[in-house]
């Protein structure tokens, strides 16, 4: 079987964590690189989760540090969710830093596409600080890029204002870089992350999944909805699962725009369904739970065989 190459940008973050476990293990991939970013919580903390997780899962990628803050938006933070380190609710042990790359993020991935012989996915599963860098830096990478997938965005209302979703207001103009970058952006946004959720049977199937499936477990219980939702979202994770299975989702395609001046919708993704001309992404408007809950719970239980 030929691995699509693929290069993550994360922000770990509880479903980052799950996001990147399954990619880590996923047969249909070659994961090249992991690029922690700020995001759900400070660099600092995404950074040594990323290496905790990889020690954990006995992975060795390569890891190199993105960016410590946005273009020009003011930080925001997640920490009220994710807690202050990004992963409340369980205890990783403490990697070293053997697995960073030195050197700055744009100028690595930029080596890396160049040097690929297959054309590289991009993931971005939290800001897209970085991505956006590398195309201001690098445009000449677009031509060895396959697509770029990403869980952000939203059609309707938001989860960090009444307009915007979380990882495209933390960097509204690093999103509207990458949208018009002239490549094909696949977007899970908000309302799927909403709809892919977890009840806690299917939780409780989760947990039985060896180590990989506690620690998950772990981490996904110690998130409470507001609204007393017994379900878990899983949000991240929809991101892997457009790139390897589109068949569970609805796609349609339509022309994206981030709003960078509003007083009130700073950080909105405006959707138009109707701009088919000049369509920039394509847009994940529904979800087949059962089989999205299937394949999630699948690759839990194959990522924990492949961890042994």
């Amino acid at each position: 079987m030929n691995k699509r190459p693929l290069i993550i940008s994360t922000d770990p973050g509880i479903d980052d964590i799950a996001a990147m476990t399954i990619s880590l293990f996923a047969q249909e991939l070659d994961v090249r690189m992991i690029v922690p970013t700020w995001g759900n919580v400070a660099l600092k903390y995404t950074l040594q989760n990323t290496l905790n997780l990889e020690k954990f899962l006995h992975t060795k990628v390569p890891v190199v540090v993105g960016a410590n803050q946005p273009l020009v938006a003011p930080m925001i933070s997640a920490a009220s969710v994710h807690g202050k380190t990004g992963i409340a609710g369980f205890e990783f042990e403490q990697a070293d830093d053997s697995l960073i790359e030195p050197g700055l993020a744009a100028t690595l991935m930029a080596k890396e596409i160049k040097s690929s012989p297959e054309k590289i996915t991009l993931m971005g599963i939290g800001p897209l600080t970085d991505f956006a860098l590398l195309f201001k830096q690098y445009p000449e990478v677009k031509e060895n890029i396959a697509e770029i997938v990403i869980m952000g965005g939203n059609i309707g209302h938001g989860n960090h204002s009444p307009f915007a979703e979380y990882n495209i207001a933390g960097d509204p103009e690093a999103a509207q870089v990458v949208f018009h970058s002239g490549l094909l952006v696949k977007v899970a946004p908000l309302e799927i992350g909403n709809k892919a959720h977890l009840t806690p049977e299917q939780m409780d199937k989760v947990k039985t999944c060896g180590e990989v499936g506690n620690m998950l477990y772990s981490l996904f219980s110690n998130i409470h909805e507001p609204d007393g939702d017994p379900r878990i979202k899983i949000y991240d994770p929809t991101a892997v699962g457009i790139m390897l299975h589109p068949e569970m989702f609805t796609m349609k395609k339509a022309n994206v725009n981030i709003e960078l001046r509003g007083q009130y919708t700073y950080g909105a993704s405006v959707i138009d369904f109707m701009d088919q001309e000049h369509a920039n992404a394509e847009i994940a408007t529904d979800v087949d739970l059962d089989k999205f809950a299937t394949w999630f719970i699948d690759s839990i239980k194959k990522a924990d065989q492949g961890r042994e």
